[in-house]
């Protein structure tokens, strides 16, 4: 946490900070905003370093807010507290007062912060963003100044979902709901037939998503629906098979032998998706929601109009077919319903999210751009925390909001302090 060399947990971004800040209390990360704004210096505040782009890259002074991570209050369904807590304490936390966060990522090792920043978001129609669910955040103005905005400022909907550009959140509040049970069916399927049921399966499941297998016409078909009570969970065996030793054991393996001897990867992919068994089981439903991911990994992630998502998934074949290196990783794909937050990826419409990745280590560029050409004339909106090659003027046309986003910035932070080369490529200075 304190050392001035940092990485994320891909790996594919460094920096080396000249100060490494550790405040423990607001007034602290007050009187150091304020020293870097008296002195011209930069401050990027860092969460887990979840995120494959460079937004969390600080090469002058890097926070840490890791010290900041209490509870600050619970008061019906709304939850208070402190931004550098991690999701999986959250969650913890929330279930110990029988309440639950309405939906989740497949990643709960984010900080608060970090998670609603970038526009984490999860599965199904009736959600969107985890910023959604945001009521209100003080932050740490560029000036130093402690600012609390809830939904009656008109500073909302762009504070919810800052992009690290705004200033420094140091506390969230959360609307939650009460705990509630997951069924979740996951199964095996032919890729023509999950397209074919793609409408009714949106319609009628809390949360439904699939990932498709590369080189095949296989994908595995995800359904979680609330249920009243826990009476199949899955077994401690089971558990440890599929998220352990196949998930990520068997998955390293098979990855690393991937990257040495590729011509083996499409067969890898059909044993892979062959090889997948249906399951069934019930459990809390953040225990659900994330899964323990330890095969380091690249990602694009790409939010499009729903209507289009059968045209994209048709070109990721040709896409893939036609790349001098193998794909290891399958394709994610999950649709969310619209929201109000100015930069979040769903704003004002149903959405389709691919997510596209990579082995760590291995290339990437070459897919990563060309599937990039096919979603961003469909008005497609990258993923703040996932790799992408847009700039400000191209992203100012996909996001209706964009100009009033830019004036909130230049209101809470006009000098800069906050900025860094990522926020200059999707902002401009």
């Amino acid at each position: 946490m304190t050392s001035s060399r940092w990485q994320n947990w891909g790996r594919n971004q460094q920096s080396h900070a000249t100060d490494v800040l550790t405040p423990g209390t607001v007034d602290e990360v007050s009187a150091l905003v304020k020293e870097a704004a008296a002195t011209g210096r930069k401050v990027k505040a860092v969460g887990s370093g979840h995120s494959f782009t460079a937004i969390a890259v600080a090469d002058d002074q890097r926070m840490v807010l890791h010290r900041l991570n209490r509870l600050i209050s619970i008061e019906g369904n709304l939850v208070t507290v402190q931004a550098g807590m991690p999701l999986y304490r959250l969650n913890d936390l929330l279930a110990q007062n029988g309440l639950a966060m309405p939906n989740l990522g497949d990643i709960d090792q984010q900080t608060i912060a970090g998670a609603i920043s970038t526009g984490t978001h999860g599965a199904g129609n009736s959600h969107s963003t985890l910023a959604s669910c945001v009521e209100a955040v003080t932050l740490v103005t560029g000036s130093g100044e402690i600012l609390h905005v809830d939904s009656t400022s008109e500073l909302f909907p762009a504070a919810r979902l800052g992009i690290g550009a705004l200033g420094i959140l140091v506390d969230v509040t959360l609307r939650c709901v009460p705990a509630f049970v997951l069924l979740a069916d996951e199964r095996p399927m032919p890729m023509p037939d999950v397209l074919a049921m793609l409408d009714e399966g949106i319609a009628t499941n809390d949360h439904f998503e699939f990932y498709w297998y590369p080189y095949t016409d296989r994908a595995q078909l995800k359904r979680n629906n609330r249920v009243d009570e826990s009476h199949t969970p899955l077994s401690g065996f089971r558990g440890w098979l599929d998220e352990e030793f196949l998930s990520n054991t068997v998955f390293q393996g098979a990855c690393s032998l991937g990257q040495k001897i590729p011509a083996v990867v499409p067969t890898i992919s059909a044993v892979a998706a062959r090889a997948l068994t249906t399951r069934t089981y019930t459990s809390r439903s953040d225990q659900v929601f994330c899964t323990s991911r330890r095969v380091r990994f690249v990602e694009m992630e790409y939010e499009i109009p729903r209507e289009h998502v059968a045209e994209a998934l048709a070109e990721l074949p040709k896409i893939i077919g036609k790349l001098p290196f193998k794909i290891q990783f399958p394709v994610e794909v999950r649709f969310t319903g619209p929201d109000d937050v100015w930069l979040s990826h769903g704003y004002g419409r149903d959405s389709a999210y691919i997510a596209v990745h990579q082995y760590a280590g291995s290339p990437y560029e070459p897919y990563f751009k060309a599937f990039e050409a096919i979603c961003a004339p469909m008005g497609g909106r990258p993923h703040w925390g996932k790799l992408h090659y847009r700039d400000a003027d191209s992203l100012s046309k996909a996001y209706p909001k964009f100009d009033a986003f830019q004036a909130v910035r230049n209101q809470l932070d006009p000098h800069r302090v906050f900025t860094n080369p990522y926020l200059q490529q999707v902002l401009g200075s």
